[in-house]
């Protein structure tokens, strides 16, 4: 559909189609238009001096043509980019269920503390002497993380879940090569239900991986584990609780097995959020674990913006631990930056260029403060009590892969129960947009078949959890019913319309280019 000044919008109903508008807004539903489209190439929204005579230094680097970005004014631009969140799905909107990603709350509380000054103004190169308080804060958290996990050391410097990922592995190699065994264990193995990043960051650290299969319950077996042990493995990367939000039931005889076989037992910790004072990890075997502190301690999903994923590892890898890390020192803490300043450790060296995300670690620790430790395990427990009441909900017309059997912080279901009705995962999920949700976590894990993976976290009231349930049950009858128009043509109230995927793929538009007039088109 096109409003009165050729430019196409959402198609939307009927009353939409009998009264367009000229701007293409339906009162505050606002058709937001791009910079380039908003902006004149010839104008600035700044005010610039006039330089002094200067000898340029470019030489042929220098430009000769316009540079041709748009110009506008400070509430052009802020009007802009205000109307492009209002389009945005956060978990200040409602109910996120995106499953193996823990949307649960960001407490205000937690801005507030990483706001004050001295957190949030610190710089990575200021003097030690300067930034007692933010190494403090630092030690303090390691102490926390170290308690929670049942391990000896962290590495607070990772920036992300798979940047963490990346510093445990290569934690492991340095171990590895430090026994002289560098040349021979080349393995890792990664089971089927694993996230993505698992067998990409064991291959980019030129590890071979091998895949250990899923047992028909959607756990890892034992057998399938020591199966594949030998000299040439040098650790498996297991997810606990795992991907199809189930307990790895013999999570400590696989790491029994491993350690005997000479391997190492990495644990992917994205879904710490289910056991944190339930269970520690290290007590279970694992030697190293990243922690996403957007996750499990509350820190915004960045978006692309500011992230962290500290590393917790076990008496056999904490002499590896990447700089910089914090010690004490005369008179307080001191900041270890050069592996050579490690004393009897032997870190692998640098995994990031400082010290990692400042204003992470403050809002996790003022989580860990506000909550306390029995706070923190009634939020493990609210959160698999959730995700039990969800599955409790929905049991009955959707189907369960593994069975109806109880689950840990995500229930997972199957497109069994779509058979024969012309509607898919996709389509479900299209149409809980109309319905003003998120969509679950759709296709993955790839054990199963047209998978929707739900994760309520603890933050949602029994009323919100009330309101989603019946809204997938109104959904899974009017598939059952035969109404796929419903999903086939969702979303129908969404800004935009269902985009063409395949085509998408297949031939991507990566270049704005100027519309071309209305007049000029329309011939």
């Amino acid at each position: 559909m096109l409003n009165r000044q050729g430019r196409p919008t959402a198609a939307g109903d009927a009353a939409e189609t009998a009264h367009p508008t000229f701007t293409g807004n339906r009162a505050l539903m606002q058709e937001e238009p791009l910079l380039f489209e908003i902006g004149r190439t010839e104008t600035t929204g700044v005010d610039l001096d006039e330089p002094e005579d200067f000898s340029p230094r470019l030489g042929n680097l220098a430009r000769k043509s316009e540079i041709g970005l748009p110009g506008l004014s400070e509430p052009e631009t802020m009007r802009h980019f205000v109307r492009l969140s209002q389009k945005n799905y956060g978990i200040d909107t409602g109910l996120f269920p995106l499953g193996s990603c823990t949307m649960k709350h960001n407490a205000r509380l937690n801005e507030r503390m990483a706001r004050l000054p001295g957190f949030c103004d610190v710089h990575p190169l200021q003097p030690v002497s300067t930034v007692q308080g933010a190494l403090a804060l630092m030690d303090e958290l390691a102490r926390y993380l170290v308690t929670l996990t049942g391990m000896t050391s962290v590495a607070l410097s990772p920036k992300a879940g798979a940047h963490g990922e990346l510093c445990g592995m290569m934690a492991i190699k340095a171990a590895i090569e430090a026994k002289g065994e560098g040349a021979t264990r080349k393995v890792v193995l990664v089971p089927e239900s694993a996230h993505g990043t698992n067998p990409a960051t064991a291959a980019l650290i030129g590890f071979v991986v091998k895949p250990v299969p899923a047992a028909e319950d959607g756990t890892v077996p034992v057998e399938a584990v020591k199966e594949l042990l030998g000299p040439d493995v040098a650790a498996i990367m297991l997810t606990n609780p795992n991907t199809c939000g189930l307990f790895e039931p013999q999570i400590v005889e696989i790491a029994a097995a491993l350690h005997e076989a000479g391997a190492y037992f990495y644990c992917d910790g994205a879904n710490f959020n289910a056991i944190v004072g339930k269970a520690r990890p290290g007590d279970l075997g694992v030697d190293a674990m990243h922690i996403n502190l957007h996750k499990t301690f509350s820190t915004p999903h960045g978006g692309g913006g500011p992230g962290s994923g500290p590393v917790v590892l076990s008496q056999r890898l904490a002499p590896y631990a990447p700089v910089p890390f914090v010690t004490p020192g005369d008179g307080g803490h001191a900041l270890v930056e050069h592996p050579e300043a490690a004393g009897e450790g032997a870190p692998f060296g640098r995994i990031t260029a400082f010290h990692g995300q400042m204003g992470m670690y403050v809002r996790a620790l003022a989580y860990m403060l506000s909550h306390g430790s029995d706070g923190m395990k009634q939020a493990s427990e609210d959160a698999v009590l959730n995700a039990n009441y969800i599955r409790a909900g929905l049991s009955d017309l959707m189907s369960l892969p593994f069975g109806d059997r109880p689950c840990m912080h995500e229930v997972l279901f199957d497109d069994a129960w779509l058979k024969g009705t012309g509607v898919s995962t996709l389509d479900v999920a299209k149409a809980m947009i109309d319905e003003g949700y998120h969509p679950m976590t759709m296709y993955f894990p790839l054990v199963v078949h047209g998978a929707m993976l739900i994760e309520p976290t603890e933050s949602e009231s029994k009323a919100a959890l009330d309101l989603f349930v019946a809204c997938l049950r109104d959904l899974a009858m009017s598939a059952k019913a035969g109404e796929t128009e419903r999903f086939t043509g969702a979303p129908y109230h969404a800004p935009r319309r269902r985009l063409d995927e395949t085509r998408a793929a297949r031939n991507p538009v990566l270049r704005w280019t100027p519309p071309q007039p209305v007049k000029e088109a329309a011939e």
